[in-house]
């Protein structure tokens, strides 16, 4: 079975939380139920399957390493209102999980989606995340069919906090994995219209293994490395030789995070340099139709395809607005 299907301890007591908080466990006198997030597509995630009954806050601002990120003192405050608290896991945000274990309320669940998605022998371990380390790659949401996942479990455990809102969090959910279920769709077809030879990553960072699994390409190297330090010479030198020997046409920078090393190694392999591509960076701006989770993965999907001999136009067809807005704060 390709999805794991099995919910942490912390899933056990959500009968207990809604009991004692009347099916809709909020602090506040409005009766929304308080939600805080971590990373921007998970907020965003979130955000479309809680609808109007939701109120969420994502700790990590847009446009930070969310692997070094620490969280403000005062988050311990917010943290202290949540009804439920959605994570990344996987070691991805360690720091915020800490202070989020020491301040929530008795009883109240934090979710660790990439535990609940796949299972221990499908972590992957890469260039950025090598496995003497112990940390596998973190990174599940850039295949969609996993972040379908983190949806359903999102779902799942609103239900379990505020029954009474179950009708209106399943017609989210499958309004969402709709359009999930499209996006995969046309992830595979716009692969099909890049060289097979070219269907190669070389990344600022290694955020991609999990959608090359799924769609049939191959991550050949990262910037990176798992200490988020500059590569040694000796690693640069090797990736340039390495575009050399397989003709590769582009390489991808971030546009949060400027790579100079990785514009040079572009320049001495003889590749195009793209430094438009996004891990956990939503596009746009709040209130934009783009500011999404989808409109993340087609903004992606769209640039390495592209700049690799495909054509990305069949992702215009995508609708990348949220279900919902204006029951989330992105920090920025």
């Amino acid at each position: 079975m390709r999805v794991a299907r099995h919910l942490t301890a912390s899933l056990l007591i959500l009968g207990l939380v809604a009991t004692a908080c009347g099916g809709a466990a909020s602090s506040a006198d409005d009766g929304l139920i308080d939600v805080v997030t971590t990373v921007s597509p998970i907020t965003n995630i979130v955000q479309n399957i809680g609808g109007d009954r939701v109120r969420i806050t994502g700790i990590v601002p847009e446009g930070t390493n969310s692997h070094t990120f620490e969280p403000a003192p005062s988050d311990a405050a917010v943290l202290e209102e949540a009804d439920v608290v959605f994570t990344n896991g996987l070691h991805l945000e360690e720091p915020t999980l800490e202070l989020a274990e020491a301040n929530v309320g008795d009883g109240v669940p934090i979710v660790e989606l990439g535990r609940e998605t796949i299972d221990e022998d499908e972590w992957i371990f890469d260039f950025s995340f090598p496995q003497e380390a112990g940390d596998p790659n973190p990174h599940l949401w850039t295949d969609p069919l996993y972040a379908k996942r983190y949806a359903e479990v999102v779902q799942d455990t609103l239900i379990e906090i505020d029954p009474d809102g179950a009708a209106a969090y399943r017609e989210n959910y499958e309004a969402f994995a709709d359009r999930i279920d499209e996006l995969d769709a046309l992830a595979r077809q716009v692969t099909e219209t890049v060289p097979p030879e070219h269907r190669k990553l070389l990344t600022y960072h290694d955020s991609f293994p999990y959608f090359a699994r799924e769609y049939g390409w191959e991550v050949i190297g990262a910037i990176q490395p798992s200490d988020f330090s500059d590569p040694t010479p000796q690693e640069v030198a090797g990736l340039i030789e390495q575009i050399r020997a397989q003709d590769i046409p582009a390489i991808f920078g971030s546009e949060v995070f400027a790579s100079p090393v990785l514009e040079q190694i572009a320049s001495e392999g003889g590749a195009t340099y793209v430094d438009d591509l996004r891990d956990d960076d939503l596009p746009g701006e709040d209130g934009d139709a783009e500011h999404s989770y989808l409109g993340l993965m087609v903004v992606d999907f769209t640039t390495f395809m592209g700049a690799l001999g495909g054509d990305p136009s069949a992702f215009g067809e995508l609708d990348t607005s949220n279900l919902h807005e204006g029951n989330a704060d992105y920090r920025g």
